[in-house]
């Protein structure tokens, strides 16, 4: 007898609508069997017993009949939209309330799969599960704590679901978040960490939480020897590091400090690199560079682009921050004492490397600043050919921005006697003089026009 032929097909309804729980048993327990062995889709007559057995008085028929739901899902047997069109997703909300912590678990991850669809998200919030997910995640249980928190996590990537989710209490559902990320369980703390940050949408949002004193938490979970807490902690620290006014929260030496190390011990990790690169990015405002550079984050930064396990995306945003940062004369300086040969060349790499953009001129925006400190200027005077073909390069580039850096950069050259020297016998001085005849040119037609105006 074929598992989805008709004759099965008649003996699961007969049994699934049974009154007898141990026929229902016997339906659930096909079901279970059947979704660790199925590889095609489930029919819609196949999914029409579901619905007496996920109403079902028995507990074992509720954890068995719930399980293989949540098997046929997240192995894509059954069509999401299809569940909720037949009536399946009243019952599965109903067990959410029930006490037993295994049907609420595997309700939970039901949910958790439907809502992967928009319109699942928007018949589940009209259908109240909010409210029963929220009050799920103080479950002694931390699996119903897991998919809880998932499930929500899911809905809330859509932010049109975000003032529904925080309607419940005064802020109830951010607190009972920021107290999961102190789970000894670490999928917990990683899946609070993950909605908390799909829920920082809004600098509201962002400013209620860092109030909510989750610095403390945060620190935590970055010292923690999961990468993906890890990883989970520091994408939300970066999102709640993006409003102006959590920043001067942000910015203690302690947190600073975590960022710096984690540079230094994670080059190879692309999410901790780039994360941290772009945190400490946004923290960097006038007010803060003082204690940016009692910090471990300007080491940890130039020691990262040196690092051959680097991948090239968050070597971008590395590289970013440390031109940011090299605006300011005080952390220019303050670099100083990390520049050596090795990191003057790998500058001098990147910055030749137009085929990648912002990279190329951030590095050479980070020579440019630093140039005029002798300690850079004779590191750099074993690489004047290459330092000459990327000039040359930016001077004739579409990009205004380019050739500006290339002028006030071959401006700070000039005042080395070798370095002047150098431009002067080379196509660079050519290049120049040519730009500052087309200059001239320019703006006498531009006068021309402007007097023209004028009559």
């Amino acid at each position: 007898m074929s598992l989805l032929g008709k004759n099965s097909l008649e003996a699961l309804r007969t049994l699934a609508f049974s009154e007898n729980p141990g026929l229902q048993q016997s339906a659930a327990l096909y079901y279970l069997h059947l979704s660790q062995h199925l590889i095609s889709q489930l029919t819609e007559e196949h999914l029409e017993p579901y619905y007496a057995l996920l109403q079902s008085s028995d507990v074992e028929v509720q954890q068995m009949s719930s399980l293989s739901l949540v098997n046929f899902l997240l192995e894509g047997n059954i069509n999401r939209d299809l569940v909720v069109q037949m009536g399946l997703l009243e019952p599965i909300l109903e067990l959410l309330e029930l006490g037993d912590s295994t049907v609420q678990c595997n309700s939970c991850a039901c949910i958790m799969t439907l809502a992967a669809s928009e319109w699942i998200q928007q018949v589940l919030c009209r259908e109240g599960a909010l409210p029963v997910l929220t009050l799920l995640l103080e479950s002694p249980d931390s699996e119903v704590q897991y998919y809880s928190c998932t499930a929500l996590s899911n809905l809330a990537v859509n932010s049109h679901h975000h003032e529904a989710m925080l309607r419940t209490g005064e802020g109830f559902l951010l607190r009972t978040l920021i107290s999961l990320l102190s789970s000894s369980v670490e999928k917990v703390s990683s899946q609070a960490c993950v909605c908390l940050r799909n829920l920082a949408v809004s600098v509201h949002i962002q400013a209620d939480i860092i109030a909510m004193d989750v610095l403390p938490q945060l620190l935590s979970l970055l010292a923690s020897s999961s990468t993906d807490v890890q990883q989970a902690s520091i994408a939300l620290l970066w999102k709640l590091s993006q409003h102006p006014g959590n920043q001067d929260t942000l910015t203690c030496a302690e947190m600073l400090n975590t960022l710096g190390k984690l540079l230094l011990t994670h080059k190879a990790d692309p999410v901790l690199v780039g994360h941290a690169a772009c945190i400490i990015k946004n923290l960097i405002l006038p007010q803060n560079m003082q204690r940016i550079m009692e910090s471990s984050c300007s080491e940890g930064l130039l020691y990262t682009i040196l690092s051959p396990d680097v991948q090239e995306e968050p070597l971008h945003y590395v590289i970013a921050c440390l031109a940011e940062l090299a605006k300011h004369e005080g952390s220019a300086f303050h670099m100083l004492q990390w520049m050596d040969e090795s990191l003057i060349k790998c500058l001098v790499k990147l910055a030749g490397q137009l085929q990648h953009t912002e990279p190329s001129f951030q590095a050479a925006s980070i020579i440019q600043h630093v140039i005029c400190h002798e300690k850079v200027r004779s590191l750099l005077k074993c690489h004047i050919k290459e330092i000459q073909c990327y000039l040359m390069n930016f001077l004739t580039h579409q990009e205004i921005r380019f050739q500006q850096l290339g002028i006030s950069t071959v401006c700070k050259l000039q005042e080395d006697p070798e370095f002047s020297l150098a431009i002067r016998q080379s196509q660079l001085m050519e290049h120049l003089e040519r730009v500052h005849q087309q200059t001239e040119e320019t703006q006498k037609l531009l006068r021309v026009v402007i007097n023209h105006m004028d009559i």
